[in-house]
C-alpha cells in the first residue's frame, strides 16, 4: 500500500464549494464556469500584421499544405486550423476584405454557394445532424482574423458539447486535418 499523506488530505479537507444561491448579488438559475485564461486573449488578441494573414497566405500553398478542400473563381474554403470541431471549415473571399459589406455581389454569391456546397459534403462524409454557420465581424465581435472575412461552418452533433476543452483546455477531434481535408476534398463536386 501507498504512504498515507496527511499534508494532502488535510488540503483536500479545505477544499469549499459555494452554492451560486448564496453568493452576493440576485440568485439566479445559471451556472457560471469562470475562465480567467482567456483574459490574456482578450485583452491583447491575437491579430496577425496585414503581411502575416494568413487567408491571403493560404491559397499560394498546396490544397494539401493550405489545408484548402475546394477552389472557386472569388473565393475558397478550407478547414479552420483550431477545429471547434472536426470538419470545421472556412469561406473566404480571395481579397483581403474585412467585412461582408465590403464583398463584391460575386464575391458574396460564391461564398453563399460554396457554403451550400460545404454543407452538402460535410453532410454526406461526416453524417452530421445540424451546423453553426456564422462570420463574426471585427475584432470585439470575436473574429480571430479580423482583417479578412471568413464564414465559419462548423458541423454538429447530438450530444457533442463536451467540458475538456473548458477545463481541460483540450478538444477531442477524432480524425485529423489532413485526413479530414482529403475525404471532403474527395466528395466535393467537381
Amino acid at each position: 500500500m501507498g504512504d498515507y499523506d496527511a499534508d494532502a488530505d488535510a488540503a483536500a479537507s479545505d477544499v469549499r464549494i459555494d452554492d451560486a444561491a448564496h453568493l452576493a448579488g440576485v440568485p439566479d438559475e445559471f451556472q457560471r464556469l469562470w475562465t480567467p485564461h482567456r483574459m490574456v486573449y482578450i485583452e491583447k488578441g491575437q491579430q496577425p500584421e496585414e503581411h502575416e494573414c494568413p487567408f491571403c497566405y493560404a491559397p499560394s500553398l498546396s490544397d494539401e499544405d493550405g489545408l484548402i478542400v475546394a477552389r472557386g473563381e472569388h473565393a475558397y474554403v478550407l478547414l479552420n486550423l483550431f477545429p471547434y470541431n472536426s470538419g470545421h471549415l472556412l469561406v473566404c473571399p480571395y481579397r483581403h476584405i474585412a467585412t461582408y459589406d465590403q464583398a463584391t455581389p460575386e464575391e458574396v454569391a460564391e461564398i453563399g454557394a460554396l457554403t451550400q456546397t460545404a454543407m452538402r459534403v460535410i453532410r454526406e462524409v461526416s453524417h452530421n445532424h445540424g451546423f453553426n454557420i456564422g462570420m463574426n465581424q471585427g475584432e470585439v465581435a470575436g473574429a480571430g482574423i479580423a482583417a479578412h472575412l471568413h464564414q465559419h461552418i462548423v458541423p454538429r452533433w447530438q450530444h457533442d458539447a463536451n467540458f475538456l476543452p473548458i477545463i481541460a483546455k483540450t478538444k477531442a477531434l477524432p480524425q485529423l486535418l489532413g485526413d479530414v481535408r482529403a475525404s471532403l476534398a474527395a466528395a466535393w463536386p467537381a
